[in-house]
């Protein structure tokens, strides 16, 4: 893949960053961190860029963490679902074969009912 560049300004500080990913992804990215950064140094002076950078970057690891145990969840469901539908789909089969097999015990003993 092409290396692309996107230049990010995060808190007042300019980044160049080298990327496969669209650049308009990256930025919208770099704009998300500055926005969570921002907000964290209004609603508390005290806190540095430093310090905001540091719970943004938990904010993150929080979210992706929790989103990782989202998908596990989610693939260990698929694969239930997988397995019941595989196991339906068995009992159908076996199903269909013993309405066969009895349709023709049906039909044989129809055939040698006296009168026909």
């Amino acid at each position: 893949m092409e290396k692309k560049k996107a230049k990010l300004t995060i808190s007042g500080a300019d980044y160049n960053i080298t990327t496969d990913e669209n650049l308009d992804y990256v930025r919208a990215l770099g704009q998300d961190l500055d926005a969570r950064i921002s907000k964290t140094m209004r609603e508390n002076s005290r806190v540095s860029v430093t310090q905001a950078a540091v719970l943004a970057a938990l904010s993150y690891a929080d979210e992706a963490k929790k989103a990782e145990i989202s998908a596990e969840n989610l693939r260990s469901q698929i694969k239930e679902y997988l397995e019941d539908a595989a196991r339906a789909k068995t009992n159908a089969e076996v199903s269909r074969r013993e309405a066969e097999r009895l349709s023709k015990e049906l039909a044989a003993l129809r055939a040698r009912k006296p009168g026909n």
